[in-house]
């Protein structure tokens, strides 16, 4: 269960990286086919999608209009993601995963986004989005590797 919760960790950050990062390793073959969810994820279709807002997400996130993660459809778009990757971790328990991924998920968005705002003090928006998504992205894919 740890990694289900890592990753569903990983979308207070950046809430489509989870996704993605179950999507393009469930489609490379690097975890066990299964029915429901983690087949769909596997998709090609699928996949593009998701990394192609995952990569919107990471682009998006530099701008000065983007919102705060700590908005109601932050919040709950990482309520939604980090359900959907934890439960597609933990086949076998993915209704608990599911329900303790949304919460960690919400959970993490708020200390994440005071350390984005903390350092955007110091080192301005964009290099502590570049920072934060190359930690976000190689924490998600390290932890789907390892699942």
């Amino acid at each position: 269960m740890l990694p289900s919760l890592l990753l569903a960790a990983t979308a207070g950050a950046r809430s489509m990286t989870p996704l993605a990062a179950v999507s393009v390793t469930a489609a490379r073959g690097d975890l066990s086919p299964q029915p429901g969810i983690l087949g769909l994820l596997a998709n090609k279709w699928v996949v593009a999608g998701t990394l192609a807002l995952a990569a919107g997400e990471l682009g998006g996130d530099k701008m000065k209009s983007a919102p705060d993660r700590i908005v109601f459809a932050g919040l709950a778009a990482r309520t939604l993601t980090g359900a959907i990757a934890a439960a597609a971790l933990e086949p076998k328990r993915k209704r608990l995963a599911a329900v303790l991924g949304a919460g960690v998920a919400i959970a993490t968005s708020f200390p994440t986004f005071r350390a984005r705002m903390h350092a955007m003090r110091s080192h301005g928006q964009t290099t502590t989005g570049l920072v934060e998504d190359a930690l976000v992205v190689a924490a998600a894919g390290a932890i789907v590797r390892s699942a």
